[in-house]
């Protein structure tokens, strides 16, 4: 099978030819049918964060089963599947408790690697992504790494679900429980941020404040239920956030991964709210905060994947799809063949997309 495989970072991904396993007892193989372009895998290819190299990437997907193993009973060959990294045991304290996006057992959620399942000529070692590797025709995974959707959900969406929408709209609906009524600004309006706006809206914040630099973006947020823009051209972001609000806002979000935008989020938000990292700041790299802020309960927390539990979320986020409360469509930016992914994100690191996806049939 054909797979992008990074080499060393700050490298185009290479098309190359590989193979995968056959499934152990709990494994699937997947025949992937779409992958999204993530800002993360960016990440990484860019050497912010670090992953034994070389690997093959992509995290963000929807496909097909094609085989189980022995002990699977919860998929079967033909059914259709979202993954998600955030891959569960379900008998560790963070499972049992109610936290599996922060599972603790590495023989389920492996370490970066740890995985022996991709194969290819090569004598070195070929990595396994985020457990997933889904820029490649196939993947195999653990059971517990997808979810089975209904299957007149249209996969180039179902894939977006997988993390983009998650992560933004988990953040607003699950890690800050945004109630009815309050006021909500989200920093960066790329597909997480999208999500973020989407999620405010059907949670029922009062007011929902985009922000962003790219006015294409900002207009696309008030489809998706933004009641406010910002331009932080136009001048301080807090301070425009704060004039709009008369003091603040309740939540505020941020979801692009700096440190000066991190720093703002917490700055704008009105005594006793609360700010979510959402985006992934780069390893090492610390933000400042004015201790005096503290005093007024303001809070700061992190968010990963969105606090997800996403066999009972994604399936509920297909059914928002389905009844026309998440607008996934016009997320999509530009559809690809796997042979034009470094194009696709030349473009999201240009700023020209929201989302870009592989298109593995076309």
């Amino acid at each position: 099978m054909k797979a992008a495989v990074l080499y060393e970072v700050n490298k185009p991904l290479a098309i190359e030819e590989i193979s995968v396993q056959k499934p152990g007892p709990r494994e699937v193989l997947i025949r992937t049918k779409v992958a999204g372009l993530c800002h993360s895998d960016l990440h990484f290819m860019e050497g912010l964060y670090p992953h034994p190299l070389p690997a093959v990437l992509g995290h963000e997907s929807a496909g097909v089963v094609e085989q189980v193993g022995s002990d699977v009973t919860y998929v079967k060959p033909g059914d259709h599947v979202v993954t998600c990294l955030s891959v569960f045991c379900g008998t560790c304290d963070y499972c049992s408790t109610g936290r599996p996006v922060l599972c603790t057992d590495t023989t389920v959620k492996m370490l970066p690697g740890q995985s022996n399942r991709l194969q290819w000529a090569r004598s070195e070692k070929l990595n396994q992504f985020l457990n997933l590797s889904s820029f490649a025709e196939q993947m195999l995974v653990h059971e517990n790494a997808i979810v089975k959707i209904r299957r007149d959900m249209p996969l180039e969406l179902a894939a977006l679900i997988g993390c983009g929408v998650i992560t933004g709209y988990g953040a607003v609906v699950n890690t800050a429980r945004v109630t009815a009524g309050e006021t909500v600004a989200v920093i960066g309006c790329g597909g997480v941020g999208m999500a973020g706006i989407n999620g405010a809206a059907i949670a029922g914040a009062g007011r929902i404040i985009a922000i962003d630099t790219n006015p294409a973006k900002l207009q696309l947020a008030t489809k998706l239920g933004a009641t406010d823009v910002v331009d932080p051209r136009n001048g301080d972001v807090v301070q425009q956030v704060k004039e709009l609000t008369g003091g603040g806002v309740h939540h505020a979000f941020e979801m692009l991964g700096r440190k000066d935008t991190s720093e703002q989020a917490f700055a704008m938000l009105a005594p006793g709210g609360t700010a979510t990292i959402v985006g992934m700041v780069p390893f090492g790299q610390k933000i400042e905060l004015h201790g005096f802020d503290f005093l007024r309960e303001r809070k700061i927390q992190g968010s990963s994947m969105g606090s997800n539990h996403f066999r009972v979320d994604m399936p509920r986020l297909v059914e928002f799809y389905m009844r026309g409360k998440l607008h996934l469509e016009d997320w999509i930016s530009a559809k690809l063949k796997l042979s034009e992914i470094n194009e696709g994100f030349a473009s999201m690191k240009a700023g020209k997309t929201v989302r870009s996806v592989v298109m593995f049939d076309a």
